[in-house]
């Protein structure tokens, strides 16, 4: 259907929250977003990485709707049934401890205060609150996700899908119980995995100890550790059986200080022997490599911390100290007995919680694990194969070399919020079972009914996250949507989160999906930081907050920014500037469209732009760069160059459309000729109706408020196909009109760099001949665009100039050499005052960067970047000296 615009007329600005609102219930009430499953047609499908529901989205958040939701309005376009399903996540240990921290500064209430069930009730309150405020804000920045479909990780399908996994993981032995080192927040109170941790470098110490040899007191064997507290769990020391000056030690028995605990001296290969002194003291109970020595030589586990990070029992008169605190009084008591060798300054990395922010204490607990080994290697296999692939490339190493080395998973988590262990204990007969109901009634084994409880852990948060490709689709059901839309096309997400969730979502999915990956690509964006580079922090002050953002300038400024700023893989930086200059862009859209609905089109037929041969040049020439827009763009929309893809639009848009081609149009806009107005209203509204539709995945509220403010086919730019062209451009007309180009930009350029002030000149153009006919024909358009009088244009062949004018500002381009006699348009005494001036200026500063660059002091000792940014300025001199120079002396009589 083809509609021609009998709208009224536009406003005068751009009013973006009356459009987005607009248009966003438009869509909706169309239901655009959800798609019909048609078994004849491939289906597009991207599930979206689950916002924790925490508080408000952030840039992060903003970047990853922009990049998903411009996949999915294409993929639309294209005619592909396409699906983005949208979601939440409970956010496990975040959740708890923003919820927590709510209640305490409210009521002055813990959770263990409010007890599981009263606790777990205040946190749905806030999840239910804050689920809607996130979708909420997903859709002022324009997320075309199927809402019909949203999903949350605790919400009941999500829960049962949850516990039928983790069952058929447990019966089929990969999920097992077992005491283990762990990483212990002693703030949460709970495990953390080893990818939620961060290593922080810290100026420390390293204390030397001495422990004596039992039966032996004038013998002694020195250690060396940057954690003395821990020396009250030691149950050994450690040397490197290639250690020589061990050798008469190893099998010996020494005297732990201050605890009298005899401890033996063992010989293991995994011991660094150029780490202090080469013998370790061992603490099975507080080092990950102290405890897989311990269990080869079969040493005593002691655990001497609380969960809060106290000492406990085990710690004999240090109980009840703060582990920091502990460490103090150790060290006094150390060198009180003279076992406190020396002290040295020592650089060392220390592991903090990214949740909770507080050193993480390494301990021995029991917890529940996924035996990953069999999991791991079909998802290895896939990305070998290229079933998944990585965009950009490089993190396919990142991610085989991560697997390659894979350790089991410890998913139990001791907190209150998130999906509840299915596993329940019997009392009665001591059975062990996984369950699939919420809740289990009696043993299977001995048919107890009192004497059975639940785990009281819950699991790890990306438990639940490993399934959100197929569960969010209706799995374990065997549903019409997990049939058509699974496996999905592309999973984007931050480069960050790989281990945590793109390597689990892989495992999951081809062990509970029969072997299918879970999607074919993973595309993967960098972090968001401020216009400086550094990370956005509340403590620094320089969060840019995304909703602000689209207070002032509109979501598509925001969006636009954050694609056009992006690059696969790589950190993003981000401005407010380049967020206002993208409202300009929308801005510039809006005038240029309105410019050319108030041309009158009313009665004027949609045509997509096609190359007529007989059309003006500049009509070829416009069409011609459309074509080769059209084949821009969407090659880059295939590689996932969306930052390439919106600079091309912005470019051809602006720089082209707005400020060349509608201003060569004006002249033929008010043409008497009815035909000839006809033919440039046709190109103008076909060109920019179709370059609306490439901008729309980016831009989508304006678009759409343009496209319908034109003549179009369909209801929707949203649902209107992607554009295509067929033919070729035209390279000659676009070869010409570029010739002309430099002539109509070298005319304005030095009328600038003169500060002539008229604005029109005499011009002469000397043209290359087979050019002649060209100038002369677009004579017009160098007397509009470029200032000329037209009384004074003059275009002659370059070989029957007999001699190039005097006193004219002159300059060459690649189809001529223009010449602008300066009689009458400004004092030429005046004008060789000012450039004898401003070339003296430039000669000093040339001389001035000489000088500093032949200093050997400042090349070598300054960094590069400052060095080669003085190189920059200078060669900026001497061409600006060159240029000054030439026009002194086009002024000479």
């Amino acid at each position: 259907m083809s509609e021609t615009t009998g709208k009224k007329e536009m406003e005068k600005a751009y009013n973006p929250a009356a459009a987005e609102a607009k248009w966003y219930a438009f869509w909706l009430e169309k239901g655009y977003f959800t798609p019909k499953i048609d078994k004849t047609k491939r289906p597009w499908v991207c599930i979206m990485p689950p916002p924790n529901v925490t508080g408000a989205l952030h840039q992060g958040h903003a970047l990853f709707v922009g990049l998903e939701d411009a996949m999915t309005r294409y993929h639309r376009m294209l005619g592909e049934p396409t699906l983005w399903v949208p979601g939440s996540d409970h956010a496990g240990i975040s959740g708890e401890t923003v919820v927590e921290r709510n209640i305490i500064q409210n009521e002055g209430k813990t959770k263990n205060d409010l007890g599981r069930e009263e606790f777990l009730k205040r946190v749905w309150a806030w999840m239910d609150e804050y689920r809607n405020t996130i979708t909420n804000q997903m859709e002022k920045l324009g997320a075309s996700a199927d809402w019909t479909r949203l999903a949350f990780t605790m919400d009941p399908q999500r829960q049962r899908a949850v516990r039928v996994a983790f069952k058929r993981l447990f019966d089929a032995g990969l999920i097992y119980r077992a005491s283990r080192i762990v990483n212990w927040d002693p703030k949460s109170l709970t495990v953390i995995s080893d990818l939620e941790v961060e290593m922080e470098q810290e100026q420390g110490s390293l204390w030397y100890l001495r422990y004596p040899v039992k039966d032996a007191p004038d013998q002694f064997v020195t250690v060396a550790t940057t954690r003395p507290e821990t020396m009250l769990g030691d149950t050994g020391v450690a040397v490197n059986p290639n250690d020589a000056r061990y050798n008469n030690l190893v099998g010996k028995t020494l005297v732990l200080p201050l605890v009298g605990r005899e401890i033996p001296v063992v010989a293991d290969e995994g011991v660094d022997a150029s780490f202090g002194t080469g013998a370790v003291k061992m603490t099975p109970g507080h080092d990950p490599l102290d405890f897989e020595i311990g269990q080869r030589h079969n040493l005593p586990t002691i655990n001497i911390f609380n969960p809060n990070a106290t000492v406990n029992e085990n710690g004999g008169v240090y109980a009840g100290l703060d582990r920091f605190v502990a460490r103090k009084k150790v060290l006094a008591d150390l060198e009180a007995g003279g076992y406190l060798v020396k002290t040295e300054p020592y650089l060392h990395n220390v592991p903090y919680s990214e949740r909770s922010g507080v050193p993480v204490e390494p301990l021995v607990r029991e917890q529940w694990w996924v035996k990953v080994g069999p999991l791991a290697q079909p998802a290895l296999e896939a990305a070998y194969d290229g079933r998944v692939k990585f965009v950009p490339e490089r993190f396919k190493k990142v991610y085989t070399d991560w697997m390659e080395n894979i350790h089991d998973w410890a998913v139990s988590r001791q907190l209150f919020w998130g999906h509840r262990i299915p596993v329940w204990f019997c009392d009665n007969c001591g059975h062990v079972q996984a369950v699939e109901e919420e809740k289990l009634t009696a043993c299977e084994k001995c048919g107890s009914t009192d004497k059975i409880w639940q785990d009281p852990d819950v699991l790890d948060t990306w438990f639940s996250s490993g399934m959100w490709p197929f569960s969010t689709l209706g799995w374990p059901d065997k549903t019409a949507d997990l049939d058509y839309f699974y496996p999905g096309s592309v999973m984007e997400t931050g480069y960050e989160i790989i281990f945590l969730w793109v390597a689990r979502m892989i495992m999951f999915g081809m062990h509970f999906m029969d072997g299918q990956v879970p999607f074919h690509t993973v595309y993967l964006h960098g972090i968001i930081r401020d216009e400086k580079g550094a990370k956005m922090s509340k403590s620094k002050g320089n969060v840019i907050n995304p909703l602000d953002n689209v207070k002032e300038f509109g979501s598509d400024a925001l969006r636009y920014t954050l694609l056009t700023s992006s690059t696969p893989g790589v950190d993003t930086k981000l401005s407010v500037t380049r967020i206002g200059d993208s409202r300009n862009f929308a801005n510039k859209l809006w005038n240029a469209t309105r410019f050319i609905s108030l041309s009158g089109l009313e009665d004027l037929p949609y045509q997509a732009p096609a190359l007529q041969p007989d059309a003006p040049l500049a009509d070829r020439w416009i069409v011609s760069r459309y074509y080769e827009l059209v084949a821009n763009v969407t090659k880059n929309m295939e590689l996932y160059q969306f930052g390439e893809a919106g600079r091309a639009l912005y470019e051809f848009l602006w720089g082209e459309f707005c400020d060349w081609y509608i201003e060569v149009s004006k002249l033929r806009l008010n043409s008497p000729d009815p035909a000839t107005k006809l033919a440039v209203q046709q190109t103008l509204v076909g060109v920019l109706e179709g370059s609306l539709r490439l901008l729309h995945p980016f831009m989508p509220f304006v678009t759409e408020e343009l496209w319908q403010n034109l003549p179009h086919e369909g209801e929707s730019i949203m649902i209107a196909p992607w554009p295509t062209v067929t033919g070729q451009p035209d390279l000659e007309a676009v070869a010409r009109f570029e010739a002309l180009q430099e002539v109509v930009k070298g005319i304005r350029n030095a009328k600038s760099e003169a500060h002539v002030e008229s604005k029109r000149v005499a011009a002469i153009v000397a043209a290359r001949p087979e050019l002649k006919d060209l100038f002369e024909s677009e004579a017009d358009t160098i007397i509009r665009l470029a200032g000329v009088d037209a009384a004074k244009l003059e275009i002659v062949a370059d070989t029957d100039l007999a001699e190039a004018p005097r006193q004219a500002l002159s300059f060459v381009t690649g189809g001529a050499t223009v010449y602008l006699p300066l009689s009458g348009m400004l004092d030429l005494a005046v004008e060789q005052t000012r450039l004898s001036k401003e070339i003296e200026e430039a000669r000093k500063e040339i001389e001035k960067g000489e000088k500093t660059l032949s200093n050997s002091n400042f090349v070598d000792r300054a960094p590069a970047a400052v060095v080669a940014k003085e190189r920059e300025k200078l060669a900026a001199n001497r061409e600006k000296l060159a240029r000054l120079e030439g026009r002194l002396a086009d002024l000479a009589v």
